[in-house]
């Protein structure tokens, strides 16, 4: 089959892990930039991208890539693309988005408008028609230009992929089911290890390490736009791929992965989006304070999304907060800990500098991923 390049956008800070999944998955690493990985492969490799990447914001097929600085050039660069190797006569396209950074072009209005009578006009001329009636599935496009470099993608995820569809109702200022999923990335948490988030909020950290433990594609329940176009899947594709990830699912897993919030509403929201996940068996929850932060064994792992002060809480109240998380983890035995947050002074009130620390933008917010690590586990004869 064909090979077609990918590219998949991520979270700032996850560039690596995403890299990682996509080497998983058996695919050609071409290129990895500040927030996208792009990659190789074939019109089969979108639907296994898209069901199994757990990190990523979505997929887009890479129709081009060209200089422009000015708005002729971009309209001369968009008609020299092979649109119609994917866009049939009767599809509805649309530039979704543009994003512009330190380029000459940066109205991103312009930017859409110019496109897609660009679009237009290559079209026209292959299919030989004055009209589109767009009466056909959805083909949205996304533009970004970056220091006057224009890369174009068809976007096939249509609602991002951190949309996994077992988040039906959320908690304040919630983290990102992909931003979760490659927290625990970063981490060597597995399995067979002990696993508590004691900010669960609506359980996103826990339920995205059941579903990591139980093997459940975090795509799985979900549709995607490209599973529409069948000028370019006329058999069974997008089916073959599921049917394969469900023989993967392994449920029977022994966990111990646990979620503890304050807040008892709170709690169950964060159940039942387990039990839509079909992870609620591997994971405990319990209306727990921080303070009360205990564990009988060795060699486990908070991961946790505490308050920020950023919407949640006053920052004065922050310092005591991290104060407490400090003090229940120094009570835990040869335990690592992983504190993602933008209060600058997490450290000085955990009481211990942080062994690693990595920048993640959380959505607009800059945040650092504190990494305490503990002693390794011994190894098992």
């Amino acid at each position: 089959m064909e090979q077609i390049e990918l590219m998949a956008p991520c979270h700032f800070g996850l560039e690596a892990v995403v890299k990682r999944e996509v080497y998983d998955l058996g695919y050609e690493i071409s290129k990895v930039e500040d927030g996208r990985v792009t990659f190789m492969g074939d019109l089969e490799a979108v639907a296994m991208a898209n069901i199994h990447l757990r990190c990523a914001e979505r997929i887009l097929i890479k129709i081009g890539e060209f200089e422009a600085r000015s708005f002729e050039e971009l309209f001369e660069g968009i008609t020299h693309l092979q649109w119609e190797d994917y866009i049939p006569k009767d599809g509805r396209f649309w530039v979704s988005k543009a994003t512009s950074v330190k380029s000459k072009l940066f109205s991103t209005s312009d930017i859409q408008s110019i496109a897609k009578k660009a679009i237009v006009k290559r079209l026209s001329s292959i299919y030989n028609i004055d009209w589109f009636d767009e009466n056909g599935e959805d083909y949205p496009i996304r533009i970004t230009i970056m220091k006057d470099v224009v890369t174009v993608g068809l976007d096939t995820s249509g609602p991002s992929l951190h949309k996994r569809g077992y988040r039906r109702i959320s908690s304040e200022a919630p983290l990102s089911e992909t931003l979760a999923a490659g927290l625990i990335k970063l981490t060597p948490w597995k399995a067979d290890r002990i696993l508590v988030d004691p900010f669960c909020g609506s359980g996103t950290i826990p339920i995205e390490a059941a579903l990591m433990a139980a093997n459940i594609a975090p795509g799985l329940n979900r549709t995607f736009t490209a599973e529409a176009w069948s000028n370019l899947y006329p058999d069974n594709t997008w089916q073959g791929v599921r049917d394969e990830a469900r023989e993967l699912i392994d449920t029977d897993i022994e966990t111990d992965i646990q979620g503890y919030d304050i807040d008892s509403d709170v709690i169950k929201i964060a159940f039942n989006n387990a039990k839509i996940a079909g992870v609620d068996s591997l994971i405990h929850f319990q209306q727990r304070d921080v303070a009360k932060l205990s564990h009988s064994k060795k060699y486990g792992f908070i991961i946790t999304n505490p308050p920020y002060g950023e919407r949640l809480m006053d920052k004065d109240e922050l310092g005591d907060l991290y104060s407490t998380l400090g003090e229940a983890y120094r009570r835990l035995d040869e335990w690592s800990m992983y504190v993602i947050t933008s209060f600058e002074d997490a450290n000085r009130y955990i009481g211990r500098k942080a062994d690693k620390n990595r920048k993640i933008y959380n959505g607009m917010i800059k945040t650092y991923y504190y990494q305490y690590l503990g002693a390794k586990p011994p190894k098992r004869r």
